[in-house]
């Protein structure tokens, strides 16, 4: 098989997708259901900081990596066939950069940065058990509509190295 650069940038692209939705679907088996049993102002202060570690180069890496390498292979592939491959890398991106890129940055980050800017040390418990109402089922509801449509992405970026001659 020759590696040409198109090829190349796929099969990136394809690896960061599966990096992304592989990081978003382990969160919702094991993140989540770990955050549920614990009390509510440990879930918040564990949220808050995992939300301020996960701003990262490793992630930004696969987040927006795959977004562009997607959108890159798309664009290839149009200017050498519209074929199979390149209406599945068409949907891969659209499903990134609608469902997964568009849903974190309209809602799970704006919600991020209004628990970020609360100082849980003030609060009492009811105060910060109507925070936790306000953020957990809203946020889990957001990552999970981004879970799917990651691994749709990725699930159609696989399909067009599959179908790409």
């Amino acid at each position: 098989m020759e590696f040409t650069l198109n090829k190349s940038i796929l099969y990136v692209a394809v690896l960061l997708t599966g990096l992304s939705a592989g990081l978003f679907y382990a969160w919702m088996v094991s993140v989540i259901p770990g955050t549920k049993r614990v009390g509510d102002l440990v879930y918040l202060e564990v949220m808050q900081s995992i939300n301020r570690a996960i701003l990262n180069p490793g992630f930004y890496l696969i987040f927006f990596g795959s977004l562009l390498l997607l959108a890159s292979s798309t664009i290839q592939q149009y200017q050498i066939s519209v074929n199979l491959s390149f209406w599945l890398l068409l949907s891969a991106a659209l499903s990134y950069l609608i469902g997964t890129v568009g849903v974190t940055m309209l809602g799970n980050v704006p919600l991020n940065e209004m628990l970020d800017k609360i100082d849980l040390t003030t609060l009492e418990p009811n105060q910060l058990y109507d925070i936790r109402i306000r953020f957990e089922p809203r946020w889990n509801q957001l990552h999970m509509f981004r879970t799917v449509f990651s691994v749709l992405a990725f699930s159609a970026s696989l399909l067009a190295i599959i179908t790409n001659k």
